[in-house]
């Protein structure tokens, strides 16, 4: 449920009403009138609705057989044009949700008043989420005409797709307009229709006589009095959703991130701080390996300089630099792979005894095997095996057909070269 303040706008020069309503259509305070910075202060972080005078509005519904969003509101403008004393570019549109018979309720107003109302409620400081005409206050009743009184001005709807504000008119002018009185009612001069009206007690005095006129034209008429004005009634209804929000299209809301994200600023936090506390354990670690670097980079400088004291070079390889004493004493830096290699050999020759191996040789960690086999499927046998652990690279370079055997070279490298 959500809690709004809804605001009667009225001409510049005139107070303005506002009370406060719920999604449910329920009262919650009494209503209020003053100037518009009032109103303002009475928001608070409330939502705001503002009802503008019906007058200068027109609603109306319009049936559009298409179903996509975009184009329903590319071809509105043009089911209406014949309707419309306005160019179409100094009017604007809005629409409402697809109604049961495929018809959608629709409000059109010039923007130049679009402009003028969102002028005055930004310089008073208030940005309405909903702005809809205080006629969509009179709720539809299917089946019955519901008709408001609200000083000269005169609300009606037909329960289905008709309704139409007038002035200065009485409520069974407005009826005969609506084609329920006169020549339109029904030829046999039975009686027809249903009549709900809300007014103040000052108006059901003033038109008592059309009461009386209305009930021998009319199956039955019912007149509600309110006693605190009509504002109470029209603010209740349109806060329970019924009527369209004039606030589409180039006049909408963008999207409000901060009050989506509101629920997750806690969670937000959190994982920003854990963020941050992250990054600093990795910046420490960080710092306290470069130190450990430094450290053992000047140990190896010191036992570096005490083996060769003349050297007096940065040292920027230490590895590179350990294989150079290696190599000055003698000893080889390359990887021992001549024996473990040889086993391999020996393994793969005893599972296949036909094959006799004639020369070997080994150069700069690759050994070079030239052998006779009975076939060529007993080289690449040999060469599989010697390959299979991984450790060692057996490759075939070359076979011969020499008699009834083949002559082949295998060579053999380390696993990784």
């Amino acid at each position: 449920m959500t809690e709004y303040v809804v605001i009667r706008l009225a001409a510049e020069e005139q107070a303005v009403q506002w009370m406060l309503a719920d999604s449910n259509g329920t009262r919650r305070s009494s209503v209020s009138s003053g100037a518009l910075e009032e109103a303002a202060s009475d928001a608070d972080e409330r939502a705001v609705i503002v009802l503008v005078p019906a007058v200068e509005v027109l609603t109306t519904t319009v049936h559009m057989p298409v179903r996509s969003a975009s184009k329903i509101r590319t071809a509105l403008p043009f089911a209406l044009e014949e309707n419309l004393a306005d160019e179409l570019g100094d009017l604007h549109f809005a629409i409402g949700d697809r109604q049961k018979n495929d018809r959608f309720p629709v409000a059109v107003v010039a923007h130049k008043k679009m402009d003028g109302w969102l002028e005055r409620l930004r310089s008073a400081g208030i940005e309405p989420a909903i702005l809809a005409p205080d006629n969509y206050g009179l709720a539809k009743i299917p089946g019955t005409l519901s008709v408001l009184v609200d000083d000269e001005t005169i609300m009606f709807n037909d329960g289905a797709d008709t309704e139409f504000v007038m002035q200065d008119v009485k409520p069974s002018d407005v009826l005969v307009v609506a084609g329920q009185l006169g020549e339109q009612q029904q030829d046999d001069g039975e009686k027809s229709g249903h009549l709900v009206v809300f007014c103040t007690p000052e108006y059901e005095q003033h038109l008592s006589h059309d009461w009386i006129a209305l009930r021998h034209d009319l199956h039955s008429v019912d007149v509600n009095v309110l006693p605190e004005g009509v504002f109470p009634k029209l603010a209740v209804t349109i806060a329970a959703g019924h009527g369209v929000n004039l606030l589409q299209g180039t006049y909408g809301k963008t999207a409000d991130y901060s009050t989506f994200l509101k629920p997750w600023k806690t969670a937000a936090i959190l994982l920003l701080s854990l963020s941050i506390i992250a990054m600093l354990l990795k910046g420490v670690d960080y710092y306290q390996l470069r130190q450990e670097e430094t450290a053992l980079r000047a140990q190896f400088t010191a036992e570096y300089r005490s083996l060769r004291p003349d050297d007096t070079r940065e040292i920027i390889d230490p590895v590179a630099t350990v294989d150079s004493l290696r190599r000055a004493m003698g000893a080889s830096t390359s990887p021992q792979v001549f024996l473990p290699s040889l086993r391999a050999l020996g393994a793969a020759m005893a599972a296949n005894s036909e094959a006799k191996i004639e020369a070997i040789s080994y150069r700069a960690g690759v050994i070079d095997l030239r052998l006779t086999a009975p076939d060529i499927p007993t080289l690449d046998s040999i060469q599989r095996a010697v390959s299979a652990s991984g450790q060692f690279r057996a490759s075939i370079q070359s076979t011969d057909q020499v008699a009834d055997r083949i002559s082949g070279r295998i060579q053999i490298r380390e696993g990784g070269s």
